[in-house]
């Protein structure tokens, strides 16, 4: 009987104990807390900003509201405080100089049951240090907390894409409507990334499927066919290069060529065809405008088009379809 009540007073001290260091300001970590009145004497515009966010609304479970707010991303600053401030001194700062991986880290302690997020250690911003604060702030109250709209956020690393998007034909990401932007890059660009069966090196802007570059789908033709499903088919007569894939012949971003063409008509035709009886033969002075023959529209319109109008496929009976002839 004396060794039962043993045991119980001993689980009920132990229970007692546990419960002490639960509470707050008695575990070694909440004692290292300086509290964000303490944040706010010397980071007024950042305290501002903050209070803005969603970041700082109690409504939402686990939000830093609910938890330290300040010292939720940056760590305690009781030491911090005591040596006087600085940069990084005491605290975690969101820096350049600090490692990418590291500074996502404190996002996703919090995001990681996000399902937007569910492959973010596999895709490609992940694996070149790019990390959430490059394009999100967690001091504002932008759509997303992003630091500025898209395209412009995304131009910021893809200038090349930018110089893409500010050619003639192109998709319309610098276009905006009255409400609202009719397209931008992460209508086509999972962001925050996406399942590749591809490494990353493999990728070829002419032969891949295109899935590591975070597109949200499962290859380049299905994404194309979302807004342009008038080309998916199915055929009875398919063009083999619109089938595999439509980078094949057109440039995602942006062309000096009509309809986001790679090369101009006929150049693009003949990079595939070349019938010795055809008109798609070698051009001279004789067969271009000047020259009496019926050659002359190959030069102008639509060049081959003028005749091959079903180009991506045809359901037409015959000849006439396995040609792509309407």
């Amino acid at each position: 009987m004396r060794r039962i009540i043993f045991f119980l007073s001993l689980l009920l001290l132990s229970g007692a104990f546990l419960l002490f260091l639960s509470l707050p300001g008695n575990t070694a970590e909440n004692r290292g807390y300086a509290g964000s009145e303490s944040c706010k004497d010397c980071h007024e515009d950042y305290d501002q900003s903050y209070r803005i966010s969603v970041h700082a609304k109690k409504a939402i479970p686990g939000a830093p509201a609910n938890r330290q707010e300040c010292e939720s991303c940056h760590g305690p600053g009781s030491q911090h405080v005591e040596e006087g401030g600085g940069r990084g001194i005491g605290v975690f700062a969101f820096t350049r100089n600090a490692e990418g991986r590291a500074k996502s880290g404190k996002c996703i302690s919090c995001h990681e049951e996000s399902k937007v997020l569910a492959f973010w250690n596999m895709n490609r911003h992940s694996t070149a240090d790019v990390s959430c604060d490059d394009c999100h702030s967690v001091h504002g109250r932008k759509e997303n907390l992003l630091k500025t709209e898209e395209p412009d956020l995304c131009f910021g690393c893809h200038r090349d894409i930018r110089f893409q998007t500010n050619k003639q034909s192109r998709h319309p990401v610098n276009e905006k409507m009255v409400t609202h932007q009719k397209l931008t890059c992460s209508s086509c660009h999972d962001t925050m990334g996406g399942f590749s069966t591809e490494p990353v090196g493999a990728f070829s802007i002419r032969t891949s499927f295109g899935t590591n570059k975070m597109i949200r789908a499962d290859a380049v033709n299905e994404l194309c066919f979302k807004c342009h499903a008038e080309k998916r088919g199915p055929f009875a007569w398919e063009h083999a290069p619109a089938a595999e894939n439509c980078l094949h012949c057109h440039e995602p971003h942006g062309s000096n060529h009509s309809n986001l063409l790679v090369t101009k008509q006929p150049l693009l035709c003949r990079n595939c065809h070349d019938i010795p009886l055809h008109p798609s033969q070698p051009y001279t002075s004789f067969q271009r405008f000047l020259g009496t023959g019926g050659g002359k529209n190959r030069f102008i319109g639509r060049s081959c088009l003028n005749c091959h109008q079903n180009i991506h496929g045809s359901n037409f009976p015959g000849e006439a379809g396995h040609v792509f002839v309407r």
